[in-house]
């Protein structure tokens, strides 16, 4: 099929204080966080104004986007809408019906597989064609997690590269340093259910895991410096197991074995948003002095150019099916919702 818009589809958040606490009850709907903990992120947001840069860092890709396939002469309108604040992606599939689009090319801000960072994306765009009032007329496919993508990984490496360069010019031995990889924390139930399962070990990890295993790999290869993959941001009740080691008691524990200096290296993320900036730039950051530990923090790719021409080297292998997304990565066992099925936009490769 031929697509005549591609869509951005984000996470969304707060651009003022009044703004937080109901984004943050439509990020939690149905899940059972408790509202001491939605009070206690909410102070997050507010500590930095009641905004977050996500937005604006979604405004500066779009703009990437836009000025790339001008020059690369892909004739597509782009849009923009998010799951859990304007510009809502009901807005947007709105707003594209009304130009007279039918055929729309949605690629997501989340690089990995998992419920939350891909099938959910498909769940809520099969929704806001219903409410938009347009299912049966409009038709989109979600581009699947690309976090195998050379460009996706390329400004990070660059960045933890630089880093462990200057500890050893600031006299450092490779074993004085750790790189920490971190992503955001899933349940773990979450994790083995990402991505297809078809021939995958059963004492394998589950694909979300996995894939942020490969891309820390990539990072690393070749390194003699000490590096682990380590999780952050968890938000669920605690009886349910979730990904561990949390990034402030793996910096405990590099200090207990003799680290000077951790690199920090947020692999999960594709912009840096409050759960970056809190969680690292705050709290962890406090956790490594508080251990005597120096610690560094690398960018996560923004609108790095390595990874803008990924993502549109993306988009024009899904103009051209020939060249689309490997099958099986969207099939319709693919990341399974734990509260049960619901109805979903195709992924490219998938079955549905």
């Amino acid at each position: 099929m031929g697509y005549d818009a591609l869509l951005l589809a984000s996470f969304g958040g707060p651009e003022a204080p009044d703004e937080v606490m109901p984004f943050l009850e439509r990020v939690t709907a149905g899940r059972g966080v408790p509202r001491d903990r939605l009070e206690l992120v909410a102070e997050h947001y507010y500590a930095l104004g009641g905004v977050s840069p996500i937005n604006e860092q979604n405004r500066q890709l779009l703009a990437a986007l836009r000025q790339g396939m001008a020059a690369r002469g892909v004739d597509l309108p782009v849009y923009w809408g998010n799951r859990n604040s304007p510009p809502f992606l009901a807005d947007a599939v709105s707003e594209m019906e009304a130009a007279g689009h039918t055929a729309v090319l949605a690629l997501t801000t989340s690089a990995y597989p998992s419920y939350s960072g891909c099938r959910q994306y498909r769940e809520n765009l099969a929704a806001a064609l219903v409410e938009a009032g347009v299912a049966g007329r409009m038709r989109i496919r979600v581009v699947g997690p690309y976090f195998d993508r050379p460009g996706f990984a390329a400004p990070t490496a660059e960045a933890v590269t630089a880093a462990v360069e200057q500890a050893r010019q600031d006299g450092l031995r490779d074993d004085d340093v750790a790189v920490l990889f971190t992503t955001h924390s899933i349940p773990v139930a979450m994790d083995e259910g990402a991505g297809p399962d078809a021939g995958r070990p059963a004492e394998a990890p589950g694909r979300y895991v996995g894939a942020h295993l490969s891309v820390a790999e990539t990072i690393m290869a070749g390194s003699t410096v000490p590096w682990r993959l380590v999780f952050q941001s968890r938000s669920g009740p605690p009886q349910v197991p979730w990904l561990e080691p949390d990034i402030n008691d793996a910096v405990r524990a590099e200090a207990a074995v003799g680290r000077r200096r951790v690199i920090v290296a947020p692999i999960g993320f594709i912009s840096d948003h409050v759960e970056v900036i809190w969680d690292l730039d705050h709290e962890a950051r406090q956790t490594a002095a508080d251990v005597g530990v120096e610690f560094v923090r690398v960018p996560t790719p923004g609108t790095h150019p390595a990874f803008v021409d990924a993502l549109l080297d993306l988009v024009e292998e899904a103009i051209d099916e020939a060249l689309a997304t490997p099958a099986g990565q969207c099939s319709a066992s693919c990341c399974r919702n734990p509260r049960g099925d619901r109805p979903v936009v195709p992924g490219i490769g998938g079955a549905e």
